[in-house]
């Protein structure tokens, strides 16, 4: 008989459901949330283990590296597409999720997710560890910022370097603004500190991985998104094209057609929310500074047709779909190509 293993991890526990070839629920139970745990417990099964699927989540990749290691057949489920099919039960619990991803798993109406590497975990921890210390540090300035306004005393624009003597002379002979200024100020220059020892962190992992180099040949794009995009792809050979680089970041116009309407709308945002984000960026940064390539010709082609808004997004895309052919192709970026006619 051929099962179908639905997992629902929790932090402490991962509820299971065993749904049979024929739709049957064969068994139920709930494990510790840990590989060791469940390969032991699904090992325990009669019968044959067509799938095993969790959805995606902060231990999935986690969970399923161990199960994997352990020659088990697992899935990881797309988590949007999970929870739309989830929404139709009435109720919800950990039992009846698990039993609706086995369902899935049965009926085959599931998006695999890829498994990233742990070289790219790890990556993206240091990233996730700069972007919180970054905006930490922007808390806290936004907060003295607000903080001095109620008084009528305005920090104006400034440079970071100058930002403390800045608020110091603004509070200067209140006590009660001192007191409340100065241990905030203490805060900000640590996490300025811990920042600039990240950063450069950044740029020597950067600098250390040639696909990296590679990605950075193209304007615009620096260490950090360089590393964003490497550790969100992971695995160039997982798109088959290209092409398919820009709907996977959710960078493409989504679509409401039902009957006589069809409606194109905003970009679809799915994917990975920190590589949208980051090529959003690099082609702003490219729109507007350093040197004129193809591709920003290009893109200034679409902002006189379409909208600078619009070109920034469209630029981001293509930027996507040929950072991911340079790395395939193993080229770096030609800044003195014919420039194409903009869509």
């Amino acid at each position: 008989m051929r099962l179908f293993i639905g997992l629902d991890v929790s932090l402490a526990k991962t509820a299971i459901c065993v749904v049979s070839e024929h739709g049957k629920i064969v068994k139920e139970a709930q494990i510790a949330s840990a590989p060791e745990a469940l390969v032991r417990w699904i090992r325990e099964q009669d019968g044959t283990i067509a799938a095993i699927g969790l959805e995606a989540g902060p231990l999935s990749q986690w969970l399923h590296r161990g199960m994997t290691e352990a020659d088990l057949d697992v899935v990881l489920m797309e988590t949007r597409q999970v929870k739309g099919a989830l929404k139709a039960m009435p109720i919800k619990t950990d039992r009846r999720d698990a039993e609706g991803i086995a369902r899935l798993l049965h009926l085959g109406w599931f998006r695999p997710v890829h498994c990233k590497s742990v070289s790219s975990q790890e990556v993206r921890a240091v990233l996730g560890a700069r972007k919180a210390i970054q905006q930490g540090m922007i808390a806290l300035e936004m907060s003295l910022r607000g903080m001095l306004r109620n008084f009528g005393l305005k920090v104006g624009a400034i440079s970071r370097g100058r930002f403390d003597l800045r608020i110091r002379e603004l509070a200067f002979g209140n006590p009660m603004l001192e007191a409340a200024t100065e241990p905030m100020l203490r805060a900000r220059a640590s996490l300025r500190h811990e920042l600039a020892g990240l950063e450069r962190h950044v740029r020597n992992l950067a600098q250390d991985d040639p696909v990296c180099r590679r990605l950075m040949s193209m304007p615009g794009i620096g260490a950090v998104v360089a590393l964003t995009y490497r550790s969100a792809i992971d695995d160039p050979a997982r798109f088959t094209s290209s092409k398919k680089v820009g709907p996977w970041v959710g960078l493409t116009p989504s679509r409401n057609q039902s009957g006589e309407r069809d409606v194109s709308g905003g970009i679809t945002k799915a994917g990975d929310v920190n590589l949208r984000r980051a090529l959003c960026q690099a082609a702003t940064v490219m729109m507007h500074r350093g040197r004129s390539t193809w591709l920003r010709t290009w893109a200034a082609q679409v902002a006189r047709r379409r909208g600078r808004k619009r070109a920034m997004v469209a630029l981001a895309r293509r930027a996507g779909v040929i950072l991911h052919r340079m790395w395939v192709d193993d080229t770096d970026f030609q800044s003195d190509m014919t420039v194409p006619l903009a869509a």
